[in-house]
């Protein structure tokens, strides 16, 4: 990664028991191809999935459900080598002008610099909520697992299980929470390069092309919405266990753990831009101590 360091004995006791090995579900009986032909593919199977981005067209796909809240976990292998300009998205969505969203996108980079996780939050239309962080691995070598944990309470974006970022349910002071639209899960390989990488300063080099993701071992823990209606009813039936997310908070280690991403590895935190907000910050901002 460069001359990207990291305190490695505070890397080592973070690691330990942290990764989460999500169950293996099938993407034929999960999701849809939804563009760019031929390059989103299922194989193994149904194990694995690939996107791939070239000159012509990026790909993508969409899950078969819709959720409303839910813990959804997929590992992911990001593009390798030099994946400046492009954009690997990851995220739930609903549909409509005023739509709900909670994002990953990993902005792709020069060969040897570390990826930058993108993250935001959108609630009836309205984003802008933007915290981006390195990694703190080479995320092209392995699969590695991301998470988001949606419950009434918070959000929490999950790394290997660790925790780089929370956003609670703040609408008693007035600020707007995804609890209402059901969402999709998607994910997309595609062109950015007007922003994706230093800001727009670094193009893709389509001499490297085709770029290609890899997607496995999915699973939603999740309550999903047919009809109008959540089945999160008959879920309450299920164990405890399966349904800890439902009020998943940090605990201790948790806490520690999201310190540790944000005081290392934060590159953005939209909270601590003053000169974007000069009529003061989000009313979020001033009531959570992790943003």
């Amino acid at each position: 990664m460069g001359n990207f360091r990291f305190p490695a004995m505070l890397l080592l006791s973070i690691f330990v028991g942290s990764f989460l090995v999500a169950s293996a579900g099938d993407f034929h009986q999960e999701f849809d191809l939804t563009w760019g032909d031929q390059r989103a593919q299922i194989v193994n199977g149904g194990k694995l999935l690939t996107l791939t981005l070239d000159k012509a067209s990026g790909s993508g796909f969409r899950s078969k459900r819709e959720y409303l809240f839910g813990r959804i976990d997929m590992q992911i292998k990001l593009v390798a080598g030099n994946s400046a300009g492009t954009v690997t998205a990851f995220y739930l969505s609903s549909e409509g002008p005023n739509h709900d969203e909670i994002d990953f996108e990993f902005l792709g980079n020069l060969s040897g610099d570390p990826y930058i996780v993108h993250t935001n939050v959108y609630c009836q239309g309205k984003g802008d909520r933007e915290q981006q962080f390195y990694l703190w691995f080479d995320p092209t070598k392995n699969f590695h697992t991301y998470s988001i944990v949606w419950n009434q309470q918070r959000i929490i974006f999950l790394v290997d299980n660790i925790p780089i970022r929370v956003f609670n349910n703040e609408e008693s002071f007035g600020v707007p929470f995804p609890k209402n639209q059901p969402m999709r899960m998607y994910s997309s390989l595609w062109d950015a390069d007007g922003w994706a990488t230093r800001g727009g300063l670094v193009k893709t080099d389509w001499s490297k092309a085709p770029f290609k993701a890899y997607y496995q071992n999915f699973n939603a823990n999740a309550c999903t919405w047919s009809n109008g209606k959540s089945d999160c009813a008959s879920q309450m039936l299920n164990s405890a266990r399966n349904n800890v997310w439902q009020t998943q908070a940090l605990d201790a280690s948790g806490r520690r753990r999201l310190r540790w991403v944000q005081r290392y590895f934060m590159v953005y935190n939209y909270c601590a831009d003053l000169k974007r907000f000069p009529q003061g910050r989000p009313r979020e901002c001033r009531h959570s101590r992790f943003l």
